[in-house]
């Protein structure tokens, strides 16, 4: 996969790079990640891009000539483009997996100020906001997406790691622990020093359902849960109600 990332701050981007997975991940050319300084593209003196809006009010507009230069100078038959914005559809696993397995080259754009000239839109295909919520620009959403992408591209790291991961099934992640099995009186579960299978997966599994009942009902909401998690949720719910 390419990803290439416009932004008038390419320097926020230096640690990101070459740190961790995405530095392995770019030196095994698992991905290409690009990262494109807007300012080189504007006609306007020193640099400039942004200017007052029309009609008047508070703050400072990105300009759409650069936008529309550089896009078009990157854009192929297999490109889409998102604009990164909180106005957009919420970013999740499940877009992260899609994106994975259908894009072959992603352009994010990275607003700022008070937003980008609206003409922006002939130029996308989608805008995503990563919460509800408003940041300085758009370089730390550009960087949560690439990362979420990245890390499920195969060989970057191992499949059954992500597969399991809070999201990828739609479920929050069963608690997990390591050594020492005790520490202040604190203890490891002793199923999962067991050894049978069988019943860590359905520990597990319980836990998994568990959490995501008490901490995020909503995801249950719409997910089409099997005849053996609809039995253990059932009895989650019980053993709650009689607490």
């Amino acid at each position: 996969m390419i990803i290439d990332i416009i932004t008038i701050f390419p320097n926020f981007f230096d640690q990101f790079l070459t740190t961790s997975k995405i530095k392995h991940a770019i030196e095994d050319k698992r991905v290409e990640i690009n990262i494109h300084d807007l300012r080189l593209y504007t006609d306007l003196k020193g640099g400039k891009i942004d200017d007052t809006p029309y009609g008047g009010g508070a703050g400072m507009l990105m300009i759409y000539p650069p936008f529309h230069k550089l896009i078009n100078k990157l854009k192929t038959k297999d490109t889409y483009t998102v604009l990164l914005s909180p106005q957009g559809n919420v970013f999740n696993q499940q877009v992260a997996t899609k994106w994975r397995d259908e894009i072959k080259h992603l352009i994010l754009i990275c607003g700022h100020y008070e937003g980008i000239d609206d003409r922006i839109q002939n130029l996308i295909d989608e805008e995503i906001s990563i919460g509800d919520y408003v940041l300085t620009g758009g370089e730390i959403p550009a960087m949560v997406i690439t990362d979420s992408i990245t890390r499920l591209i195969p060989g970057v790291i191992n499949e059954a790691s992500y597969m399991e991961d809070t999201h990828q099934q739609g479920l929050l992640k069963y608690p997990q622990y390591t050594k020492p099995d005790e520490y202040l009186g604190m203890s490891v579960p002793d199923i999962l020093k067991s050894g049978h299978h069988e019943h860590i997966r359905l520990w597990r599994l319980e836990k998994s359902l568990e959490k995501t009942y008490l901490k995020r009902p909503d995801l249950l909401v719409n997910r089409d849960l099997t005849k053996e998690e609809s039995k253990i949720l059932s009895k989650i719910k019980k053993n709650l109600e009689s607490q």
